[in-house]
């Protein structure tokens, strides 16, 4: 399935977190908390300014981006489960 977000939305893919503790602990998956990490998948072609020209969005594809525990929308699509949210959402870029 192709996907295309508008506007200033985000299609967000969470980066899988570590199972192990560096301690050596083992965590289970039901234990474990959802990743605040993820790589963007697709973007938006950038916000609607009032006089009617668009900005373009600072993320791009492929950047890893840091958001908080509550942003986006979760989706599946393909099996795979995402994130769809507004770039206002991300609070900062993975360098």
């Amino acid at each position: 399935m192709k996907f295309r977000p508008l506007y200033d939305k985000l299609l967000i893919k969470r980066v899988e977190q570590q199972q192990k503790t560096s301690g050596g602990i083992i965590i289970p998956e039901t234990a474990q908390e959802k990743p605040l990490e993820g790589e963007v998948i697709a973007v938006g072609h950038g916000s609607l300014l009032e006089n009617g020209q668009i900005r373009p969005l600072e993320v791009k594809k492929g950047d890893k981006v840091l958001f908080a525990k509550w942003s986006g929308t979760e989706v599946k699509m393909d099996g795979t489960e995402y994130l769809i949210m507004k770039e206002s959402e991300i609070l900062g870029i993975v360098e």
